[in-house]
């Protein structure tokens, strides 16, 4: 029996993407604890998981309403991570500002009590979410093997390759690096050193197929994305056939909650749709419905339906971009026009669905009503959009799922 800790920033979506895998252990006779900020407990207990909740909660989403820019500020845009297409300048800028805004923010006040917990319960197998480099802390203090669990394409671990490329070629005196400097001195009280392995851990779980990924900044296990959304129920209405053709509209929960409000218009982009021959049904959070005023005839309005209930009846989606709607229409083969932010790695994700075919990206400032309109009538009425999403459908359904990947992190806890 292995003894796992998983590792996750305080947010809802995160704590989502690691449950099927935590579920997966558990089932396998493995001793599975969660550990995050006491404002993620309920989410992780309400997973049927075991919280550890740990530190204080941060501020963070109080700075995210108050900047709702900041989400398209070219330092939170992690996109562009390949040398040819960011310079020295904002690399560095990209590092100054995201570890004591965002790192630190998240990770700090985790850190003293998941090491004591990490010293005490001794875990086999630390199982981390990208950005809590608190875990990767807790990995090495107890000396257990460490992965980590990609909601994303592996932007980081790819933009700290280039970083240090490029950063070779800088003047002695312009080669900083914060990253570095900030998990070195929190390193330093628990006797160890910082390294890149402490970034990239022995392996990346990856739940993004070929078509969609970019390579990782350690040896990669795929995984195929199992959805889970919370609360799920099969409605009435959701167990028939649709009589004309299916859109979703879901803008996610993390703008909303987290950022004060949606990037685009829910009520625009329903007028816009009004005259197609679709049922449009509008997933939303009570205060989007809220804000909301009369809908089209062709519109049904629903309080946080569990997208993968959902999904696989829908001919397209139209979303904000988050992993969570993303990775459940991937997985259900259905062609996703994505409008979105430049925040973390969006706008690759927008556009490698584009290049594979089976979406259209459009960042949220170019979306107009009447842009809306015409990019659903064109995933709707062109079959290869759809044949583009079966296929990554396919390609989602060829990975190991969480299920059969639980030996191959047996052997990788039994090699440390």
């Amino acid at each position: 029996m292995m003894r796992v800790l998983f590792v996750t920033l305080s947010e809802k979506s995160h704590v989502y993407l690691l449950a099927p895998l935590a579920w997966a252990l558990t089932a396998a006779g493995h001793e599975v604890r969660v550990a995050s900020q006491p404002m993620a407990t309920a989410t992780i207990t309400q997973a049927g998981l075991t919280a550890v909740p740990v530190g204080t909660d941060h501020g963070i989403h109080h700075d995210m309403t108050a900047y709702r820019e900041s989400q398209d500020h070219r330092t939170a845009n992690w996109s562009r991570c390949e040398r040819a297409d960011v310079g020295w300048p904002e690399l560095r800028e990209r590092y100054e500002l995201g570890v004591p805004y965002a790192f630190a923010v998240y990770n700090d006040s985790m850190i003293e009590d998941l090491a004591a917990f990490a010293k005490s319960w001794q875990p086999d197998l630390v199982v981390r979410d990208p950005l809590a480099y608190a875990g990767a802390l807790a990995a090495r203090i107890s000396g257990a093997a460490h992965a980590r669990l990609m909601w994303c394409a592996d932007v980081w671990g790819r933009t700290r390759q280039t970083y240090l490329e490029v950063m070779r070629d800088q003047p002695e005196a312009e080669q900083v690096d914060p990253l570095k400097d900030w998990l070195a001195a929190k390193a330093e009280p628990f006797g160890f050193s910082f390294d890149e392995e402490l970034l990239h851990g022995q392996t990346t779980l990856s739940t993004l197929p070929p078509a969609l990924a970019i390579p990782t900044a350690s040896p990669e296990m795929p995984m195929r994305h199992i959805p889970y959304n919370g609360r799920a129920v099969v409605s009435d209405w959701l167990r028939e056939a649709p009589e004309r053709p299916r859109v979703c509209l879901s803008l996610g929960a993390s703008n909303t909650e987290d950022y004060g409000g949606d990037y685009v218009s829910v009520q625009e982009i329903l007028e816009a749709l009004a005259d197609e021959d679709l049922e449009v049904v509008a997933a939303l959070l009570p205060a989007q419905r809220e804000n909301l005023g009369t809908v089209p005839d062709n519109v049904k309005a629903v309080e946080s339906v569990a997208l993968h209930t959902l999904l696989p009846s829908c001919s397209a989606v139209i979303h904000h971009g988050g992993y969570g709607t993303y990775a459940t229409a991937m997985v259900s083969g259905v062609p996703q026009l994505v409008l979105s932010t430049l925040v973390s790695d969006h706008e690759l994700r927008g556009r490698t669905l584009q290049r594979a075919g089976a979406g259209i990206y459009l960042h949220h400032g170019d979306a107009t009503p009447e842009g809306v309109h015409d990019h659903v009538r064109e995933l709707t009425a062109k079959p290869e959009f759809a044949q583009a999403a079966r296929g990554l459908r396919a390609d989602c359904e060829a990975m190991p799922s969480p299920h059969e990947l639980v030996p191959a992190l047996e052997r990788l806890a039994r090699a440390r």
